[in-house]
């Protein structure tokens, strides 16, 4: 009975921890997923080439500009539709796991014992009908001797 308990509270306490972990709010981007993608700054964006340059004060406020405004613009995005985007990220990804589990696999696995079926079945035509008269074509070629000459 106490290990009957002891494994009830073990389980419940892995449940919880996995939809209660604690997330690591320095790294947010622990596999490196948008690694490449949205890494964009001032210089990949905006640059003067080489005799066109505007004056320094223009340039630094632009620079000033460019990421003050990103930054703000990206927080108060995420503020406002950031809930409600994982939301429908969530339910899609569940109803794609719902279809996955209850439809994709189940049908997978009967094609896969339909196949089996189908299989022996044309296993058994070709031993029964084709082996023979194969083995009979090659017997009948087996004499067959080909001879090449080089003619000079």
């Amino acid at each position: 009975m106490a290990d009957q308990y002891q494994y009830n509270t073990n389980e419940e306490k892995i449940q919880k921890d996995s939809h209660t972990k604690e997330i690591d709010l320095i790294n947010r981007d622990p596999k490196q997923i948008n690694e490449d993608v949205v890494k964009v700054e001032f210089e990949d964006v905006i640059a003067e080439p080489d005799g066109t340059h505007s004056l320094d004060g223009v340039w630094k406020l632009s620079y000033t500009t460019f990421t003050v405004s990103k930054y703000w613009c990206y927080r108060i995005l995420s503020a406002i539709f950031g809930i409600p985007v994982a939301l429908l990220w969530g339910f899609l990804f569940a109803c794609i796991s719902f279809c996955h589990i209850w439809a994709v696999v189940p049908c997978i696995k009967s094609c896969l014992i339909e196949s089996q079926c189908i299989s022996r079945i044309y296993t058994l035509c070709i031993q029964t009908f084709f082996d023979p008269f194969f083995e009979a074509v090659g017997k009948i070629f087996s004499s067959v001797r080909v001879a090449l000459r080089k003619e000079v």
